[in-house]
């Protein structure tokens, strides 16, 4: 990397360097990750685009923002930082091999403004605050943002990307309560096709409740989770986005497999290598864990994911509670009825 490109990455803004890794920022302040920080020690200085924390003295610019919190080394933070997703928008799509728009091929860069500010309108807020009464925080780390079809359909756009934070596929998830009207557009917007699995039957016809732009790599979700694992740490595996972001809320680290029928081997081979790794499956290291869903399929994927990860552990949920998500909000009622 050369003197330039150097430079570039030094002028990332930092606040939204910090709100990529996760962090919130309000009024250029932020809490502080590298303490037990409960006061928004960690500032930062726009015009000289940096941070600092006057607690425990954290300073430094972009990289060393990026170093610190993810336990990099300077080379593997600017490689972080220098991935097209963690770049701001620059008036035109960067252009990368996959973008190109022709033959159904992933168009990346054509969706990644779309993440960079993302905006949340009504329904996409009822669903994740009121319904799954999710932490703002996790929504910020998501990267999730919503948008509205041409037949006026809310939907919730999901990201996923790979480890190194590149955006390689987008779940658009349909926000229309439950027994929605008939809609049947005849065909999808174009680059984009709609989801023919059994949940997106509807009494009075095919109303997708995804949606997928072609090309899009849904694997294993939330893998940037996986720069942030430490010695000791446990790793929650869940089925569906939406049990990974419930197990993020109750302050677990936490990835997905986007449903029961969707393990591909190259996600097996995804975690076989991560059980393998210096801090993976053994005493001391990172320990995986799942709540599997209270039903046939569920289960099967549990057994699917034991033969990866023999360390896996099983954990039942109460009586009641089909999924994560509903145990994430029985939890949620029981401490607000105790305030």
């Amino acid at each position: 990397m050369d003197r330039l490109e150097l430079q570039k990455l030094r002028d990332l803004p930092i606040e939204g360097v910090a709100e990529r890794l996760g962090l919130r920022v309000v009024r250029h302040k932020a809490l502080c990750p590298f303490h037990d920080d409960h006061h928004a020690s960690l500032s930062f200085k726009v015009s000289k685009n940096t941070f600092r924390c006057f607690v425990c003295d954290a300073k430094g610019g972009t990289i060393d923002l990026v170093m610190k919190y993810l336990n990099k080394d300077f080379k593997e933070a600017c490689r972080w930082l220098g991935a097209p997703s963690h770049l701001p928008p620059l008036g035109e799509a960067i252009r990368t091999p996959e973008a190109s728009p022709s033959g159904g091929r992933w168009e990346g860069a054509r969706y990644e403004r779309f993440f960079e500010h993302p905006f949340l309108n009504d329904d996409a807020r009822r669903f994740l605050f009121d319904e799954r009464r999710l932490d703002p925080r996790v929504v910020r780390w998501c990267r999730l943002t919503s948008w509205k079809d041409r037949e006026g359909v809310p939907w919730l756009q999901i990201p996923y990307y790979d480890r190194e934070g590149k955006l390689v596929g987008i779940q658009n998830r349909n926000l229309t309560p439950s027994k929605p009207p008939r809609i049947t557009p005849s065909k999808p917007p174009r680059g984009e096709a709609y989801s023919h699995s059994p949940s997106g039957e509807t009494e009075g016809g095919l109303f997708p409740r995804f949606r997928f732009p072609a090309g899009s790599q849904c694997g294993i979700y939330n893998l940037p989770v996986l720069n942030l694992l430490k010695p000791g740490d446990e790793l929650y595996i869940t089925e569906g986005a939406s049990d990974c972001w419930s197990l993020l809320s109750a302050g677990h680290k936490a990835i997905a497999i986007p449903s029961a029928t969707l393990l591909s081997q190259k996600d097996k081979g995804l975690l076989q290598t991560l059980d393998s790794s210096p801090n993976g499956g053994r005493p001391g290291g990172v320990s995986f864990h799942m709540f599997p869903d209270r039903d046939a399929p569920g289960e099967r994927l549990f057994l699917q994911l034991k033969e990866v990860l023999p360390s896996l552990v099983h954990h039942q949920l109460p009586p009641g509670c089909k999924d994560y998500s509903e145990f994430y909000l029985a939890l949620r009622r029981r401490e607000a009825s105790e305030e």
